[in-house]
């Protein structure tokens, strides 16, 4: 059901309405900023280990591991024309991952010292303007591979490493750093870890579990938010490549400059071997805990250490040792009304999708270069009338641009936008390997979650049958099979319906039982 207001319900109820259409045009999948990320920086240092932050102050903070040594960069006002060629050298380390966080003014920069058991830290209190004498956190039992950590706005702070299969937990509260404990996950090997504190401390995990098969996890360790403090959840599965696909996972980063984002190195050594960065997102109102994650898709870029996530309050950041890339967290939102000659959209049934036309003009050549008309734009198109009160419109559909065409003649020229709505984006996922939940381990309603996010969806229950809830069944989604079609197969076992509002979905068991809330020939009188 719309809430519409009372005049825009009396000006639909007029036999003399006059429409009002209102479109707007994003660059949005799935109601998330679809980064554009501009390479600012190509230098000529090796790929290796590095971290990356960015404090109140706007500063970039970079660092990276190289022969055994460790550099720290700060760059104040990071931009097109910025020099992110000059290190200071702070000095021997081991040759393993160094971590960076940071929160207001408070930065903390953590490297292992060359025993390759003693974790460091040098604090600033200025933006990283200046590095305070090392400390020694923590003297681990043996060799310390892998670094994460985060700050919280009160100076408390985590510091994850790993030692072999095995990550430790260091905590400071009140400015005092207590002992290490182990986690109580299990996995075969670890090749990465990554910290970020909101609610709780969010954690990524790359390694091998005990079958030889590669996985990038993720897990929390408790604040109180939505895990017990000083506690670890379960690890929870984000991606995994089988033992013996010669595919290994290695190096995440972790961030929420808008939805929680994740990057990690996809890493494969068979015939035509490659280290790819990845990156995914969750839809805009999960909890990191619920572990939805649109299917991460590869960047282009070779690497085996990974991209390293900043940001500010209106860009995203990612850096390598030899790369600096940013992406502005605007949308671009843009209302294009006027300009609208033709809209037509259709509403159809699931297997077919909505689907929209809608011309704009064009004659003075105002959408010829625009960045904004490209394949995957968002379009809303949101229909409503001239009432007392002006145009207003009931907050419409959502659709996502499959192709531009622009057309002239005969002294005119307009641009053709064709768009799917929800239902395509769902059909365009295919499962890059099979999914399988064995009975009792997901509701049905769970695992429809899944497969929204995968496509860039949210996923939520209006009134959701008994039986969404309380089945478990066994399931499998095959390698190369269409969310749409696992949708279809899941929606035979319920009762229950599925309808779009732009990039939700809803889940509603249709009752005879439910109050007419709505009714025409009366009030509303029909027009034909």
């Amino acid at each position: 059901m719309r809430s519409l207001s009372p005049e825009l319900l009396a000006a639909q109820r007029s036999d003399s309405a006059v429409p009002y259409l209102k479109v707007t045009i994003a660059d949005r999948i799935g109601g998330i900023r679809r980064l554009a990320f501009q390479r600012l920086y190509t230098g000529t240092e090796p790929d290796g280990y590095n971290a990356a932050t960015m404090p109140a102050d706007g500063s970039l903070l970079r660092a990276r591991v190289d022969g055994g040594r460790l550099y720290y960069q700060r760059v104040t006002s990071p931009g097109q024309t910025s020099d992110f060629s000059t290190w200071t050298d702070l000095g021997v380390v081991a040759g393993v991952d160094t971590a960076l966080c940071s929160e207001g003014s408070n930065v903390l920069l953590f490297y292992v010292d060359t025993n390759g058991v003693d974790v460091k830290l040098r604090e600033s209190s200025d933006s990283g303007a200046t590095l305070g004498a090392a400390i020694t956190v923590v003297t681990a039992a043996s060799a310390v591979t892998w670094l994460a950590a985060d700050v919280k706005s009160n100076g408390d702070a985590l510091l994850l490493y790993s030692v072999g299969a095995t990550v430790y937990a260091v905590k400071r509260s009140g400015g005092i750093w207590g002992s290490a404990t182990a986690w109580t996950n299990s996995v075969g090997s670890v090749s990465g870890l990554a910290c970020y504190h909101a609610g709780d401390y969010n954690v990524a995990v790359a390694g091998v579990d005990a079958s030889g098969d590669a996985l990038l996890w993720t897990a929390v360790y408790g604040d109180g938010f939505s895990q017990a403090p000083d506690t670890w959840s379960a690890l929870r599965e984000v991606t995994r490549a089988s033992s013996g696909s010669s595919v290994t996972f290695r190096a995440p980063f972790l961030g929420q400059p808008d939805s929680f984002r994740l990057t990690f190195v996809e890493k494969y050594v068979g015939s035509q071997a490659y280290s790819r960065p990845y990156h995914g997102y969750t839809p805009a109102t999960a909890a990191y805990a619920d572990n939805l994650w649109r299917e991460p898709i590869p960047f282009d870029l070779a690497s085996e250490y990974g991209l390293a996530v900043a940001w500010s309050g209106t860009a995203a950041w990612l850096s390598t040792p030899s790369g600096v890339w940013t992406a502005s967290l605007d949308d671009g939102s843009t209302d294009v009304t006027a300009d609208v000659l033709e809209a037509v959209a259709a509403e159809r049934p699931p297997a077919v999708g909505g689907r929209l036309r809608l011309v704009l003009r064009n004659d003075d050549g105002r959408y010829t270069d625009e960045p904004l008309l490209k394949v995957s734009a968002e379009v809303r198109v949101s229909r409503g009338y001239v009432t007392a009160n002006g145009p207003e419109a009931s907050f419409g559909p959502a659709y996502w641009v499959d192709a531009v065409e622009y057309v002239s003649g005969g002294g005119e020229a307009s641009v053709v936008l064709h768009g799917s709505d929800g239902w395509a984006l769902l059909a365009a996922w295919r499962a890059r390997r099979q999914y399988a939940w064995a009975a009792g381990e997901r509701n049905v309603f769970g695992i429809l979650q899944f497969l929204f996010a995968r496509a860039g969806l949210e996923f939520s229950s209006v009134g959701g049958s008994s039986e969404s809830a309380n089945l478990y069944p066994a399931f499998t989604i095959h390698p190369g099979e269409s969310g749409l079609t696992a949708v279809r197969r899941l929606l035979a076992l319920l009762p229950d319906v599925i309808y779009l509002r732009g990039e939700f979905a809803f889940l509603k068991e249709p009752l005879v039982s439910e109050a007419v809330v709505y009714s025409y020939g009366v009030d509303h009188a029909l027009l034909r």
